[in-house]
């Protein structure tokens, strides 16, 4: 062991943690929360780590950073943003003045608002704009971000701008998964929640991992390893939480139960989410929650719910208890269209099922999301029903992205 720290060989040194534990292969993937698949790859020496990796493997092991010798041959982070080009002459930089002293970086108290400020201004475009048009300057934000970071190391600044670069890491992650980009939206998010408990702000740790485990959920569609995420999130919540984070935490568990196939656990998540609900009456959400999470949010949930347990009934009338896909952006109701739709197929409504299916296409075309595209593909190879000719619609819809040309921005995961 003390070979593989001198080393920073990190398939050794957790494996040996591992063994010391008495953990299965399993296990250290939970302690980790990582897939059982990619721990395997590393133990076997098969996965390269980043530095940024192998500081979320020893924090959540526990393994002493000081005690790991870096000797150079990891690899850089995948993600790290180059530098952002100097201004041309005579045009202000797009970097409010703020951040700037002499060209040198500086920190004072208007860094972090004004961080914060670009990612709010970046997730406003976001239910308008493709995500392949936000996701450069996302990137090159969470650059920023992390460089004024470094800056504030140290000083009374440092939590303000830790939380910062949070946000702005947690928005990159969600622009990447919406591209089809897993492996760049992971490790943003993961960044997220270790500069959430680096700021020492409880709910913002709590809502990027419950931000992961959703990712892991829906999107990876790794049950099993976002209810592990989810169970941490509560864990850090504690029991007297602001009723939103509760209820919003509970509908996330809800559906990794769902999606392992535990109907009880499953509605015994939604029940907690309504009855939490109830309790916060007319409260405003926290911050980081920006929009109320109501009863009927909690129906859109027991929706989605619905559709992985196969309740096409339950999904469906779930759906219309719910605030619609006209209250959400674009690149969201496109997605909720797929699950109704699947729910309708359930039901043997096939002209609506694909009704709604083409819709959500169109819109995933439109905005060059991968997400929803791939969505709408996973859709149609589950469908087992009658050809119709709303099927073969959709099939040569389907078929046409294929041969687009490249230029048409849709890009498949």
């Amino acid at each position: 062991m003390a070979a593989a720290l001198a080393t920073c060989d990190m398939a050794t040194v957790i494996e040996g943690v591992r063994t010391a534990r008495g953990w299965s292969q399993g296990d250290l993937a939970r302690a980790v929360a990582y897939s059982q698949s990619w721990v395997s790859r590393v133990v076997n020496g098969q996965q390269s780590l980043t530095v940024t990796q192998v500081h979320d493997l020893a924090r959540r092991l526990d393994i002493p950073l000081h005690l790991l010798r870096f000797d150079g041959t990891l690899q850089p982070d995948a993600d790290a943003a180059p530098a952002a080009p100097a201004p041309e002459p005579g045009r202000a930089a797009d970097t409010p003045a703020a951040l700037l002293d002499g060209g040198q970086l500086s920190v004072d108290a208007t860094i972090a608002p004004a961080l914060r400020s670009i990612t709010g201004g970046q997730r406003r475009m976001d239910s308008t704009s493709p995500a392949r048009d936000l996701l450069p300057s996302a990137v090159a934000h969470v650059h920023l971000a992390e460089r004024m970071l470094l800056k504030a190391r140290g000083t009374t600044h440092h939590s303000a701008v830790s939380a910062a670069a949070s946000e702005a890491s947690g928005f990159a992650a969600w622009l990447h998964a919406d591209q089809g980009d897993m492996g760049s939206a992971r490790m943003h998010y993961r960044t997220a929640v270790i500069r959430a408990r680096q700021a020492g702000m409880r709910l913002l740790d709590v809502y990027m991992l419950g931000s992961l485990a959703a990712f892991e959920i829906d999107t990876a569609e790794d049950p099993e390893l976002g209810l592990g995420l989810v169970q941490e999130a509560e864990y850090v919540l504690g029991p007297s939480a602001h009723p939103t984070a509760r209820a919003w935490l509970a509908c996330v568990g809800a559906l990794a139960h769902a999606g392992i196939g535990d109907r009880s656990a499953a509605a015994h998540g939604i029940g907690r989410a309504e009855k939490e609900i109830a309790r916060s009456g007319n409260t405003n959400p926290p911050w980081p929650w920006v929009f109320a999470f109501d009863q009927a949010k909690v129906a859109g949930y027991r929706a989605l719910v619905g559709v992985r347990l196969r309740s096409p009934h339950d999904a469906r009338d779930a759906f219309a208890e719910a605030s619609g896909p006209q209250a959400r952006g674009a690149k969201q109701s496109a997605v909720l269209k797929v699950e109704l739709a699947a729910a309708h197929a359930e039901a043997g409504d096939v002209d609506e099922a694909f009704r709604l299916a083409v819709e959500a296409l169109d819109t995933g075309t439109r905005f060059g999301s991968a997400r929803v595209v791939d969505r709408v593909r996973s859709f149609r190879r589950r469908y087992r029903g009658p050809q119709a000719a709303c099927v073969r619609d959709l099939d040569d819809r389907l078929a046409s992205l294929v041969n687009a040309a490249p230029s048409s921005g849709y890009k498949s995961g």
